[in-house]
């Protein structure tokens, strides 16, 4: 996938102690389309900050080693400026102010709302610039123009109607990932919806396959029994 010339979607490195946090975050941030990498300690992060550029970092101050504040601190001294969320049970004045000085860029306290958190990394990547590179989402011989709602295919604009731009746009943010039936109705149709039943969305699938690849040439959407379907 490309995303403006850009080979991967936007990279967000997670450094969470508890696992269920992080599988939490984990989830949630990939449901939105972001490429994650989580880690259970900063032990290895900067190595794998030498050969990787993350678009933001979420962070933990209570971890084992060194303390998230005085980790982040270091990042900054070592001339790193990669946006940083703290996500924390360090919730008084004194602690809020000190991870500011260390050098993140935004405060969340635990318990939080992963809907909130996503919001968040939406509005601070907004800020640094990152989304506003995103105009166009890339794929094989698949463009999407994500401000004009336009698509094309080998550099020709086909007609999709906006529930099919839409399901494509979903599909193209979960490459290889298998989505249900399920999450596709939340996710194109929107919550609540009863009347869609699960023949009308492979209908729905089908007619997006018939436009983008009305020979089947390329196989985008490979049906995974028992669960949905994946794009490759």
């Amino acid at each position: 996938m490309q995303i403006d010339s850009t080979e991967q979607a936007i990279e967000i490195v997670v450094i969470e102690d508890e696992v269920d946090i992080l599988e939490l975050v984990e989830y949630h941030l990939s449901k939105e389309g972001y490429r994650v990498t989580g880690f259970l300690s900063s032990e290895n992060v900067e190595q794998f900050l030498e050969e990787e550029t993350p678009a933001l970092m979420i962070i933990d101050r209570n971890l084992p080693g060194m303390e998230g504040s005085e980790f982040v601190s270091y990042l900054r001294k070592s001339g790193y400026d990669i946006p940083v969320i703290f996500l924390t049970a360090k919730d008084k004045e004194a602690e809020i102010e000190e991870g500011f000085e260390s050098g993140c860029d935004d405060y969340m306290c635990k318990p939080f709302s992963p809907t909130h958190l996503t919001l968040r990394v939406k509005a601070l990547l907004r800020r640094t610039g990152v989304i506003q590179k995103q105009e166009r989402l890339k794929y094989k011989f698949l463009t999407l123009d994500l401000t004009k709602n336009e698509t094309y295919v080998e550099g020709k604009q086909i007609f999709l109607t906006s529930l099919e731009f839409r399901l494509l746009h979903t599909f193209m943010k979960h490459i290889g990932k298998p989505l249900t039936r399920d999450f596709l109705r939340d996710e194109v149709w929107g919550s609540g919806v009863e009347m869609v039943n699960d023949n009308a969305v492979n209908v729905a699938i089908n007619r997006l396959k018939n436009k983008i690849d009305p020979k089947n040439e390329q196989q985008y959407f490979n049906p995974v029994w028992g669960v949905g379907y994946r794009f490759v």
